[in-house]
């Protein structure tokens, strides 16, 4: 069965819906990002790889979201 193509006419772009403003969650661009290499026990990675899939989101965008929080939470206090 050959798949039909749909032709979108009637758009004319508009918004459906109303906007919403929604926090920003991407790091400042002043914040430099590094790559590592993370050495993960299989069932820790299927984990977040699972978590991911369910979030729709990338599980490195998890691990790292999971370690920002514990540096924040254990870093000590700025006097």
């Amino acid at each position: 069965m050959k798949a039909r193509k749909v032709k979108y006419t009637d758009d004319k772009g508009e918004m459906a819906g109303d906007l919403v403003r929604i926090k920003d969650f991407l790091p400042s661009p002043d914040e430099p990002v590094e790559s590592v290499t993370v050495t993960l026990d299989g069932d820790v990675l299927a984990f977040f790889q699972r978590e991911a899939s369910r979030r729709k989101t990338s599980y490195q965008r998890i691990i790292r979201n999971l370690v920002r929080s514990y540096m924040r939470r254990h870093r000590p206090l700025r006097t």
